[in-house]
């Protein structure tokens, strides 16, 4: 049996930078008061070229078609494939859906983009937020962060695999305000050495009270001595 797990009265950052660094929210985006995000500024979203911008047009006219004649399943799976589309492309789709009176059709996108892979959300959020769109980019990362806590503690793992740790920020920073304390330190199985640290840095950057909470939730899951 492995040895527990210690969780420190004081954990040392973890995705901290040093003095210098600013804590800023991704692209801009004020997530409800969040608290900002340890890392680097994040990058610029990418410009779309014509070819992007003329297969966006070409997805919502499709969709206005399917739409028009009832084809309720085809468009949902066209809803589905665009949802893959570049993260670049998610602000333009949102005009575009808007314009052609398909809002409800941009809610379900929102949804279905819930299911990204974590670095995919992220940039999502990010290129929404970068637009202006800040209550998109922080309802798909709430929506994102809905799912089992077993799988957000592998998402993380995956991030931190890919030294993506502007995202990992991004995506604890959210899910330890929309998740209770017990269901955070259910997401530590995975890797309970790698991922407390990082779930109590995010905890203690909402309040220290969020902070000792989730403190105590980890002693009553077993990872303490």
């Amino acid at each position: 049996m492995a040895p527990p797990v210690v969780v420190p009265p004081t954990p040392a950052p973890v995705v901290a930078e040093a003095d210098g660094v600013g804590r800023v929210t991704p692209r801009g985006a004020r997530f409800a008061g969040a608290a900002e995000v340890v890392e680097e500024a994040a990058p610029r979203a990418a410009e779309l070229d014509g070819a992007d911008r003329r297969e966006v047009v070409d997805a919502v006219g499709r969709l206005m078609r399917l739409r028009r004649e009832g084809r309720s399943g085809e468009a949902h799976a066209l809803l589905a494939e665009i949802t893959y589309s570049a993260a670049a492309r998610f602000p333009l789709l949102a005009v575009e859906l808007q314009r052609a009176g398909l809002g409800a059709d941009w809610a379900t996108l929102l949804w279905e983009a819930a299911s990204l892979p974590a670095d995919r959300l992220v940039a999502a959020a990010d290129a929404l937020a970068a637009a202006g769109r800040d209550a998109d980019a922080e309802q798909i990362l709430r929506q994102g962060v809905a799912r089992p806590p077993e799988e957000i503690g592998q998402a993380v793992l995956d991030l931190v695999g890919a030294g993506r740790r502007r995202e990992i920020s991004a995506l604890l920073d959210v899910y330890v305000r929309a998740r209770t304390p017990e269901e955070a330190a259910r997401s530590v199985a995975p890797d309970p050495h790698t991922l407390v640290p990082l779930l109590l840095e995010a905890a203690r950057g909402v309040s220290e009270e969020r902070h000792w909470d989730l403190v105590h939730a980890l002693r009553v899951a077993g990872f303490a001595a």
